[in-house]
């Protein structure tokens, strides 16, 4: 059937220019001046007939089928013509027989049908009714009708029939600007052809500077501009400063503060593209006169818009669309349930409601009723709820107006069923072809859903269901139990008795007890055990059954899973294992720590006995440390030699643990030995360096070492890396001068740095190891201050100042601590 743009009213036209007065040349209707369509293709049967009934049947049904649409075809194209025959006696003055006879002739001459050339009649009238409504509302903008600009009317009328006869969009654009925007004060105006994909074209334009129309010739999909704004409001986009929007468009660096328009180009339902009018400045709201002149202006943009080739540079070829018949036919084809769909126009061509054209062979009606119900009614009419919540009415609508197609997973449906709501959830497709939509939905099947998931639950979790019939000896299993017994889907399921014979032969007993309490004692049970596949691999699976009793508690069958524990089987293992060897591990531990404590304890024992020397104090504290594991090699020792000295010195041996220990004991027993032979402290840690690096398996060790002689009240000292004693005098704390020294083990022959310092009445000498201030966050010179300070306020006695020492430490290290303190008398 060959449609048309509009149907004009024939009783209210006003006379055409071209049509105004009858006469008998037929060319002075100028035939050329319409452009012929092409007949739609006939289609010829879906098949040939066949010999049985059934075929003959549908051969019948088939010819009766094609014989309808002929019918109606031929009603509509007489309806047509007669339509045109009225609108020629309308404006030629003649009789009916005289404008049938004029129609022929005209057809003939421009070599179409009279069918055809009737349609152009009807268009061309059509196109004249619109020219009158925009002159119209040209003439109420300027004033009264008898103060209207005849002339500028007559301009527009002539700008728009050679546009429309043209068939250029910018022809259109040139007219549009000139005859009917600049007395509204516009200064540009672009005409913007609108793809199923979203984009926009610049189609036509006029008054934008060539440069600038090609920087705009194509906007991509989903770019905001003021275009697009106008695309998506049906309304249109009406925005008194264009700064104010902050939207780019064409011409912006031109009138940056000027106002613009958008106001989407379409007819029947459908949009074409986009009308924009430029202004130069601000403008206030537009009077309805106005609005109502830029919305037919806008309408008559997207008759032009219906030629037009979307991509620049080509000539323009009609897209293949489907018919009705072959849209219907794609239908049926589907698996799902589909709708055609075909727009339903009031009697001022506006699109009020879709007509279901076609119910195709898989349709599922939501709430239940047959196709025959559904088809043929208005959308609005069998799903009332298609413009509630769901919106899928305004969905239909803008995929028909944009023709960009629709997508949405879980859409709800709702439908009407004596007066009751039913709701159903379903994935939608909306797409459009040609004049018509194409509406799918897959409706959601909740059982199928929830057969899906648990199928996928049990293989993720490896697991296998059985139904055994103790009646019958039926036995059903899932997929994913033959999978678990290694078995292919075509043999014979195991029966829960013969579990024994497929298991470890160290599972039977544990096995039987199981199947004494389902199937003796009635009770549900689960076992794990080892099963033996036949490709000989060994799996640990979990079965839990239960039993199934009828109503006089008769057992008539066992219902139950298999899952497979092999990976949580051998995890358990391996857990066990780690635990096993951590345990060792931490024995050992112990034990090495609790004989390093002993060892360090017999040596060197926390609380040592007062050493009694003549006019001299001396007093020694030990502080292990508190964590086992950190038991260290720190040492001291005080002693009187043969020759009536004292030796003092204190050590640190690196590392800790029983190797620190023994080290600790090595060095501090060798000292002794060493000191007997009245060497100084120098020698005897040049000696000791030797003994380090080559008699205990290579340590490096600190130490500072001192003789104090009581009769001169001299203090002799050495250091082999380790901190400068401490010397308080008069509430005076102060740390003696660092000497030169390695520390001990680290190179196999060193030499040491000696001094002498005199002590006075009262004074306090303090040997220390680093446990006494060593800190993590801070330097060693801030603790050795802090240690200084400390010191400075002696207590009444010795014993108490080691003390205080110890309790107003700051170290954080946890490691042992050694103090050594003399004071002279």
């Amino acid at each position: 059937m060959t449609t048309y743009d509009s149907t004009p009213e024939p009783a209210n036209d006003p006379p055409s220019p071209d049509l105004d007065r009858p006469t008998a040349d037929p060319a002075a209707l100028d035939p050329s001046a319409f452009i012929p369509l092409q007949p739609a293709p006939q289609t010829g049967p879906a098949g040939s007939a066949r010999t049985t009934p059934v075929g003959r049947l549908a051969a019948t049904v088939e010819r009766l089928r094609r014989e309808v649409r002929t019918a109606q075809a031929e009603a509509e194209g007489r309806a047509l013509i007669e339509l045109a025959k009225g609108i020629l006696v309308e404006r030629l003055g003649c009789g009916p027989a005289q404008a049938a006879r004029q129609l022929a002739e005209l057809a003939e001459q421009a070599r179409v049908t009279p069918l055809e050339f009737a349609v152009e009649v009807i268009n061309q009238a059509a196109r004249d009714r619109m020219s009158e409504v925009t002159d119209t509302f040209l003439a109420a903008t300027a004033g009264a009708p008898d103060q209207a600009d005849e002339s500028a009317a007559v301009r527009l009328r002539a700008a728009e029939s050679g546009a429309l006869a043209a068939g250029d969009t910018q022809a259109v654009a040139d007219s549009l600007l000139q005859h009917a925007l600049r007395p509204l004060g516009a200064v540009g105006v672009a005409i913007w052809a609108a793809d199923s994909d979203g984009s926009l074209t610049l189609a036509g334009s006029a008054g934008f500077p060539e440069a600038e129309a090609a920087r705009w010739r194509y906007v991509p999909p989903d770019v905001a501009t003021v275009a697009r704004r106008g695309l998506t409001e049906r309304s249109g986009q009406w925005l008194p400063s264009l700064s104010e929007s902050g939207l780019p468009t064409i011409g912006r660096t031109l009138y940056p503060d000027g106002a613009r328009v958008a106001v989407p180009a379409g007819a029947g339902g459908r949009i074409h593209g986009v009308l924009e009018i430029a202004w130069p400045g601000p403008e206030e709201p537009q009077p309805p006169q106005v609005v109502r002149q830029v919305e037919a202006l806008a309408e008559l943009c997207a008759h032009t818009l219906e030629t037009y080739p979307l991509l620049p540079g080509a000539s323009y070829e009609p897209r293949v669309v489907p018919d009705a018949q072959e849209l219907s036919d794609l239908a049926d084809g589907l698996h799902d349930p589909a709708l055609v769909l075909v727009p339903h126009l009031d009697g001022a061509g506006q699109l009020v409601d879709f007509r279901i054209q076609h119910v195709n062979s898989r349709f599922l009606d939501p709430a239940g009723r047959p196709r025959a119900v559904v088809g043929g009614a208005l959308l609005l009419e069998a799903y009332p709820m298609a413009a509630g919540e769901s919106e899928l009415f305004q969905r239909v609508e803008r995929v028909y107006a944009t023709g960009e197609p629709f997508r949405a997973r879980r859409m709800n449906l709702t439908a009407l069923v004596d007066q009751v709501p039913l709701a159903a959830v379903a994935d939608i497709s909306i797409s459009r072809h040609g004049s018509s939509v194409l509406l799918i939905w897959r409706i959601e099947d909740e059982t199928a859903r929830l057969a899906s998931l648990l199928q996928h639950a049990q293989r993720l979790g490896r697991i296998g269901g059985f139904e055994e019939n103790l009646l019958t000896g039926e036995i059903t299993w899932n997929g994913q139990l033959f999978s678990l017994y290694g078995r292919p889907p075509t043999s014979t399921p195991v029966a829960l008795e013969d579990l024994p014979a497929h298991a470890h032969s160290d599972d039977a007993v544990t096995i039987r007890r199981f199947l004494r309490t389902l199937l003796h004692h009635r009770r549900g049970a689960s076992v794990a055990f080892r099963l033996m596949r036949p490709d000989g691999v060994t799996r640990h699976i979990r079965v839990v059954a239960e039993p199934v009793l009828d109503t006089d508690d008769g057992l008539v069958g066992v219902r139950g899973a298999y899952q497979d524990i092999s990976a949580q089987h051998w995890t358990e293992v391996a857990l066990a294992a780690t635990r096993d060897q951590l345990a060792h591990t931490e024995q050992q531990a112990d034990e090495r720590n609790r004989l390093a404590l002993q060892l360090q304890h017999a040596i060197m024992p926390p609380a040592q006995a007062p050493l009694h020397v003549p006019d001299l104090q001396v007093a020694v504290r030990y502080r292990p440390a508190e964590a086992e594991q950190l038991v260290g090699g720190d040492w001291y020792d005080t002693v009187v030699l043969p020759s009536g000295l004292v030796l003092l010195c204190v050590g640190d041996v690196a590392g800790h643990g029983i190797e620190a220990a023994t080290s600790m004991v090595v060095l501090r027993n060798a000292l002794r030995g060493l000191a007997v032979t009245g060497a100084g402290p120098a020698q005897l840690l040049s000696w000791l360096n030797i003994v380090a690096h080559h008699l205990t398996g290579a340590v490096t060790a600190t130490a500072v070492c001192a003789l104090y002689d009581g009769d001169s009240r001299t203090l002799r000292w050495a250091r082999a890396g380790h901190l400068p004693p401490v010397l308080v005098r008069d509430a005076e704390a102060t740390a003696l001068p660092v000497l030169k020294g390695l520390l001990l083990g680290a190179v196999p022959e060193a030499v040491y740095e000696e001094t002498e310092v005199e002590l006075e009445p009262d004074d306090t000498l303090l040997m220390y190891t680093d446990g006494l201030i060593e800190r993590r966050d801070r330097s060693v010179e801030e603790s050795l201050s802090h240690l200084l300070a400390t010191a400075r306020s002696a207590p009444r006695t010795l014993d108490q100042q080691l003390d205080r020492l110890l309790t107003y430490s700051r170290s954080d290290t946890d490691d042992d601590t050694c103090i050594v303190g003399i004071r002279v008398a």
